[in-house]
C-alpha cells in the first residue's frame, strides 16, 4: 500500500496520524458499518505523508515557523496577516511531478468506476487533530464541492494543504496549545452524493443542548450540506427517541419546519462549483425528510454511535452529516465524528443560570443555544472578503451580533460574552462554536441585526427553554450548582410538574421518579395557538382573514387535524420520553373559557361567564356535543404518543370532575374515541381538586388508578376565595387546617381502597413544611417544580428520618 494515497476503504481508526480524524473514520464505517448498511461514497486519501512531501518540496517548513513565530495573538489583524501570508505560500506551491499524476490517476479510476469521464467529488481536509477527546477541531480546514476534472482536483488538494493555516485554525490550535508542526494535513478525494438534486444535512446522536443520551436530533435543509452547517438557512429539525426506535416503533417525537429559502447547487458556470439558489415555494413548504428516512437515518447514527462507543470502550456520542441523493433517493452518510461537549461534562453536577423575576423588554427571540445567561454590548458586525472583518474594535464581553458567524470569526467569538445570528439553527456554525466555548447564543433570530443597536447594553438569556430570549439592559442573574451524588436518599416517589416540552430534556438529569403533570394547555397554547374546533371548522365560518392566519400555521402538515394532532402528540411525546420509562402523567385540557378565548378562533366558540374559573372547564367539556369534537382530538394524540411511537409510560388524567356520573360519561367518550382506560396498560388518574372528589372519594376509586392532589384549586373551593383576587390574598393557604384535613381524608380513603394518590399542585414546591406534612400522612408521591427539587428532597429527608427514629423507639 502507497504510503502516499490510499484508498479510503483501506485506512481505520488506527491510521490517524496517516489520514487525520476526518478519513480515518470514514474508511473505518466503509470497513465496519457498509454490513449494516450505512451507505458511505467510496474515494481515495492523500495522506499526511504527501503533504509532508509537497512542503519539503517546496521549501515552505522554515518560512512557516517565521511567520507563526511572530504572530501577536491579541491582534486580529495580526493573525489575519499572518494567516494569508502562509496560505499564499502554500497555494503558490508546486506539486512533485510523481505525486500530482498519482492522484490524477487515482482521480480517472475513480471517475470509471462511475462510468463517467471526469466525476463530481469532494475534496475534504482531514487534519491529524481533529476529533480527539478534548477538542473537535470540526471545521477548521477546507472542503471543497462538486470538483472536475485533473486541474480543478490538483487546485482544490493544494487550497486543502493551505487551510490547515487557516485564522481559525492557528487560533483554534493556540487555544487548545496544540504544536501547529505536530499536526499535519491529508485530504480525502470522495465521490459527491448529488443532494443538490436532494437533501443534506448534520444529526448528532444526543441532544446537543441538554446532552439527552436517548434522542438523535436531525437539522436537514435541501441541496449541498454546507448551507445548514454555516447556519445560511435555518433548517428542519427532527427529534427520535432512540430505545422505541429500537424496538420498531415510529418513534419520531419532534417535526419543526425550517425556514428553508435557499440552496445550495452545482453552477452551470465553468469559473464556479456550486451557486446559491431560491427554493420554490411548495418545497419551502414540506419537510425536507420523510418518515421512513428520518427512521432510517436515526437507526444508522445509532449504528455509529454503538460502533464507535464499543471501540472505544465509552460512550461516545457522535456528530454525523449526511445527505439524500435526489437521483437514486439514496440516503449516505458524508462524515462522522465524535461530539466534545456533552461527552466530556460533569454529569453529577446540576448547574443552573437563574434569572429573578424581572419586567425587562423582550427585544427579539430565536433558538437557544445551551443554558446559560450572558451580558454585555451589542456590537454588529459584518464580513467582507471571505471574512475579514469590517471593524476591528471587537472588545471582550461584547455581544456579537451578526447574520451568521463565518468560521474564520473564531478568534472574534471567544472574547464574546454571547452570540446572536439572524440566520441558523441548533446544529450551524454558530451554534457549534457556542457549545465548545461555553456561550449562551440565540441563532435564527431573523432580524437582531436591525432590532438590536450597537452599543446597547442586552442580556442573552438561553435558560427558558428551547425559545433564547434577548433583553433590554444588563439583568442580574445567578449560577446554582449542585452535586447530585450529595443529596440524600427519600423513599417517597418524588415526581415533576413539566410544562415545556422544550425543558423536558434538561429536566431529565434532576433526580425524579417521573412527571407527576404535564399540563396539555401549556402545549396547545405555546406550540398550536389556535382554538381546535376553529380549526376543524374555520372554513364554515366564512372569515378569510382567520382561515388565511390558520392555513399560515399548519403548513408542513396533512391537514388541521393532523397538525393539532401531531404538534400535541410531539409536545407530550418530548415530555415522555425524557423521563422514560418513569411513568409520566398527562393531564388532559383544563383551559377556562376567557383562555380558550384567546386563542386564535376561540372568540367564535367560547362562551362569555361571569366566572370561568368555575364554569365549563376540564370534564364537562369533554362529552359536550359543543366541545366533543376537539376532546377527540386529544384522545387521538394521545393514542399516537402511547401506540404509535410506543410510549406506554403515559398516564392520562381528568382534571375538574365534579361527579362520579360525570366520570362515567367522560370514560365512555374515551372508549369511543380508543382510550380505554386498563386496555394496553393504559392508567387514569383523577385531577383531586373539588371538595367534592374528597366527600365522595371511595366512590370515585372505583373507577381510577389514582388520584392527583391539585391543591390550587382545592384550597380555593375549600375556602371560598378566588386565589386571583389581591383583596383575599392573605387567606390563600394550602396548609389551612381545613384543606389539611380535606387531605388527609383522602390519603387515608386511597390506601383503604387501594389506589395510589399523589400531589402535583404548588403547595409542596412552594413549602417545604407542606410536603412534610404530606409524607406524614404516607402520600405516594409528591411531584413539585424542577426548581423546588433540592429543598424539597430535604425536606422529606428529614421527616423521613423522624418518622424512622419514632418506629425505632417503638
Amino acid at each position: 500500500m502507497s504510503t502516499k494515497i490510499v484508498q479510503l476503504h483501506q485506512v481505520g481508526i488506527s491510521d490517524i496520524d496517516l489520514v487525520g480524524g476526518k478519513n480515518a473514520s470514514l474508511g473505518e464505517m466503509i470497513r465496519h458499518l457498509a454490513k449494516l448498511g450505512v451507505n458511505i461514497p467510496g474515494g481515495f486519501v492523500i495522506t499526511v505523508n504527501a503533504y509532508q512531501e509537497f512542503i519539503q518540496y517546496n521549501k515552505l517548513d522554515e518560512r512557516i515557523r517565521a511567520l507563526i513565530s511572530q504572530i501577536d495573538y491579541s491582534s486580529v489583524e495580526s493573525l489575519r496577516l499572518t494567516g494569508l501570508q502562509i496560505r499564499t505560500l502554500i497555494r503558490d506551491g508546486s506539486f512533485p511531478p510523481g505525486l500530482s499524476q498519482e492522484i490524477i490517476d487515482r482521480y480517472f479510476e475513480l471517475s470509471k468506476e462511475y462510468s463517467q469521464k471526469n466525476t463530481d467529488v469532494a475534496v475534504r481536509s482531514s487534519a491529524t487533530a481533529e476529533d480527539l477527546p478534548d477538542a473537535s477541531f470540526a471545521g477548521q480546514q477546507e472542503t471543497f464541492l462538486n470538483v472536475r476534472g485533473a486541474a480543478e482536483l490538483i487546485n482544490a488538494v493544494r487550497n486543502c494543504f493551505a487551510s490547515l493555516f487557516t485564522d481559525r485554525a492557528i487560533s483554534y490550535r493556540e487555544t487548545f496549545k496544540y504544536d501547529h508542526f505536530e499536526v499535519g494535513l491529508s485530504v480525502c478525494i470522495q465521490k459527491m452524493v448529488r443532494s443538490d438534486l436532494g437533501s443534506s444535512g448534520v444529526a448528532f446522536s444526543l441532544d446537543t443542548e441538554s446532552g439527552f443520551k436517548d434522542a438523535v436530533v436531525i437539522n436537514g435543509s435541501y441541496g449541498l450540506g454546507e448551507m445548514v452547517v454555516q447556519g445560511s438557512v435555518s433548517p428542519d429539525e427532527f427529534i427520535v427517541f432512540k430505545p422505541l426506535l429500537k424496538e420498531g416503533y415510529n418513534a419520531i417525537i419532534e417535526k419543526k419546519l425550517g425556514v428553508k429559502d435557499q440552496m445550495m447547487v452545482y453552477s452551470d458556470d465553468p469559473e464556479e462549483r456550486v451557486k446559491i439558489i431560491d427554493v420554490d415555494k411548495d418545497l419551502k413548504e414540506r419537510f425536507c425528510l420523510d418518515d421512513e428516512k428520518i427512521m432510517q437515518l436515526s437507526r444508522w447514527v445509532m449504528h455509529i454511535e454503538n460502533y464507535y462507543s464499543a471501540l472505544k470502550n465509552h460512550w461516545c456520542p457522535m456528530d454525523v452529516e449526511w445527505a439524500v441523493d435526489g437521483i437514486s433517493n439514496k440516503l449516505f452518510i458524508v462524515q462522522a465524528r465524535p461530539e466534545t461537549i456533552h461527552s466530556r461534562k460533569d454529569h453529577d453536577t446540576l448547574t443552573e443560570y437563574v434569572l429573578p423575576p424581572h419586567g425587562a423588554t423582550a427585544l427579539i427571540k430565536g433558538i437557544a443555544v445551551g443554558d446559560r445567561v450572558g451580558t454585555g454590548k451589542v456590537k454588529i458586525m459584518y464580513a467582507t472578503n471571505k471574512g475579514a472583518l469590517a471593524a476591528q474594535d471587537f472588545r471582550e464581553g461584547d455581544v456579537l451580533v451578526t447574520d451568521m458567524t463565518d468560521p474564520d470569526w473564531e478568534p472574534i467569538m471567544k472574547k464574546a460574552a454571547a452570540i446572536v445570528t439572524d440566520k441558523g439553527g441548533r446544529t450551524c456554525h454558530a451554534a457549534i462554536v457556542a457549545r465548545e466555548m461555553g456561550i449562551p447564543a440565540i441563532v435564527g433570530c431573523g432580524y437582531a441585526t436591525t432590532v438590536l443597536a450597537d452599543g446597547e447594553e442586552v442580556t442573552i438569556s438561553c435558560a427558558e427553554g428551547d425559545t433564547g430570549i434577548v433583553y433590554a439592559g444588563r439583568l442580574p442573574y445567578e449560577v446554582v450548582q449542585t452535586k447530585l451524588s450529595d443529596l440524600p436518599a427519600i423513599k417517597t416517589a418524588l415526581m415533576l410538574n413539566v410544562g415545556s416540552p422544550s425543558l423536558a430534556f434538561r429536566f431529565s438529569n434532576i433526580p425524579n421518579s417521573g412527571v407527576g403533570l404535564a399540563r396539555e394547555e401549556f402545549i396547545i397554547n405555546n406550540y398550536i395557538g389556535i382554538h381546535p374546533l376553529a380549526l376543524l371548522n374555520h372554513k364554515s365560518l366564512n372569515y378569510p382573514e382567520l382561515s388565511a392566519a390558520i392555513q399560515s400555521r399548519i403548513v408542513g402538515f396533512k391537514d388541521e387535524e393532523d397538525f393539532f394532532v401531531s404538534k400535541l402528540s410531539f409536545g407530550i411525546a418530548k415530555i415522555a420520553a425524557a423521563f422514560y420509562p418513569n411513568k409520566v402523567i398527562v393531564r388532559f385540557s383544563d383551559f377556562k373559557s376567557n383562555e380558550y378565548f384567546n386563542l386564535l378562533g376561540g372568540k367564535y366558540f367560547e362562551p362569555q361567564e361571569e366566572n370561568p374559573m368555575i364554569g365549563w372547564r376540564g370534564a364537562s367539556r369533554y362529552y359536550s356535543n359543543d366541545y366533543k369534537a376537539a376532546f377527540e382530538l386529544e384522545c387521538k394524540a394521545i393514542k399516537k404518543v402511547r401506540e404509535e411511537m410506543g410510549l406506554a409510560n403515559v398516564v392520562v388524567m381528568v382534571p375538574f370532575c365534579r361527579t362520579v356520573e360525570e366520570l362515567l360519561k367522560v370514560k365512555a367518550v374515551m372508549a369511543e374515541y380508543g382510550l380505554v382506560p386498563g386496555s394496553a396498560g393504559l392508567e387514569l388518574y383523577l385531577m383531586a381538586e373539588i371538595p367534592s372528589n374528597i366527600i365522595m372519594a371511595a366512590e370515585f376509586a372505583e373507577h381510577i388508578d389514582g388520584f392527583s392532589i391539585g391543591s390550587n384549586d382545592l384550597t380555593q373551593l375549600s375556602l371560598g376565595l378566588d386565589r386571583d383576587s389581591s383583596l383575599v390574598a392573605h387567606l390563600y393557604d394550602e396548609r389551612n387546617p381545613a384543606v389539611k384535613r380535606m387531605l388527609a381524608h383522602l390519603i387515608q380513603t386511597a390506601k383503604e381502597s387501594g389506589i395510589k394518590v399523589g400531589i402535583c399542585g404548588q403547595g409542596p414546591s412552594d413549602h417545604p413544611d407542606f410536603a412534610q406534612f404530606l409524607v406524614e400522612e404516607g402520600i405516594d408521591s409528591i411531584s413539585v417544580t424542577p426548581d423546588s427539587v433540592i429543598k424539597t428532597i430535604k425536606a422529606i429527608h428529614a421527616v423521613e428520618k423522624k418518622i424512622k427514629e419514632k418506629e425505632l423507639q417503638f
